[in-house]
């Protein structure tokens, strides 16, 4: 008799947990995106210039290091912040100065935004400062057309010249 007990007993936690879970499982309803809307991603990682220049150590300089660190050139290892800038439709929507990662800040500055946007036609101007300072060395502009629960990854590859606009 205990055992048709604890059956019921099972029975009567197990259903009602069950359909907690299935119901769940299927609601609310998850939308990604509403449908007049597309979604814009910023994604980069780029290691910015180095601050200083290359000099070349004195032969006294040399002749005080241990033989195995004897290198001729002394190079700084920190790099410059990069800024990043996108324009959509002429207005300014991201800025950021990244400053570079690694303890001695000798690694690559990286980047992740994401915004939802109206469907449409828009014109991006993308835009990558890698020095300390002066102009921006990488930029594009592209007029791109974005459906509904479209996702555009802006990308950067400095290999392959700048900017990727991608789908």
């Amino acid at each position: 008799m205990t055992a048709i007990l604890r059956y019921l007993a099972q029975a009567a936690l197990y259903v009602p947990f069950m359909v907690i879970i299935g119901y769940f499982s299927t609601s609310p309803a998850y939308v990604h995106l509403p449908s007049d809307q597309a979604l814009v991603r910023l994604s980069l990682s780029h290691a910015g210039q180095r601050i200083g220049e290359c000099r070349q150590r004195t032969p006294g300089e040399l002749a005080k290091l241990s033989p195995n660190m004897r290198a001729p050139l002394e190079c700084p290892r920190e790099r410059a912040p990069v800024t990043v800038e996108l324009e959509i439709d002429g207005k300014l929507v991201y800025r950021e100065v990244l400053q570079p990662s690694g303890l001695r800040r000798d690694l690559a500055s990286t980047a992740y935004w994401r915004h939802p946007i109206a469907v449409g036609s828009h014109r991006f101007r993308a835009r990558l400062r890698d020095r300390a300072s002066g102009d921006f060395t990488y930029a594009r502009e592209q007029t791109i057309e974005l459906a509904p629960a479209q996702v555009l990854v802006i990308d950067f590859s400095a290999s392959q010249g700048g900017f990727l606009f991608r789908f």
